[in-house]
């Protein structure tokens, strides 16, 4: 894992293509939403990046020298999370069948996410990201989500 954070509001964040990564970035975005006071946004948040970054350590077929990067950043009222891969083949949600243990990850991270979709990268491969809104705070510092 290699990591930089910037001015407390972003942490980026490169792993290896091993499904082992996916706990480790888990607790790092737990504290990142810890200092940012975005604790509320825990359980959803902590879902999406598992779902998005199993997604890309099973199926982005990037080379064990290549690495897979993750994005968690505070912008325009919103949480965003961010997976980068290598691979050009893109994530599309499916109807999973009923028996199945798996494919049900792109239908929780729609269910989760106010926003969520894939777009180009500068070089090869992707960025899968989602986005969850921040809670309003109202005055008196109580705030909603």
């Amino acid at each position: 894992m290699v990591s930089n954070q910037q001015k407390d509001r972003s942490v980026v964040l490169r792993w290896s293509p091993d499904p082992r990564c996916v706990a480790l970035a888990r607790l790092e975005l737990r504290k990142a939403l810890t200092d940012w006071g975005l604790s509320v946004l825990e359980d959803s948040a902590v879902l999406i990046l598992s779902e998005l970054l199993t997604n890309a350590t099973l199926h982005a077929k990037v080379t064990p020298e290549q690495t897979i990067e993750t994005r968690y950043f505070r912008s325009s009222g919103a949480l965003r999370i961010e997976v980068h891969d290598g691979s050009e083949e893109r994530p599309q949600p499916r109807t999973p069948d009923a028996e199945a243990p798996d494919g049900r990850g792109l239908l929780l991270v729609d269910a989760l996410a106010d926003e969520w979709g894939v777009v180009d990268r500068t070089g090869p491969g992707k960025i899968v990201w989602a986005s969850l809104s921040l809670p309003v705070v109202r005055p008196g510092g109580r705030g909603r989500s």
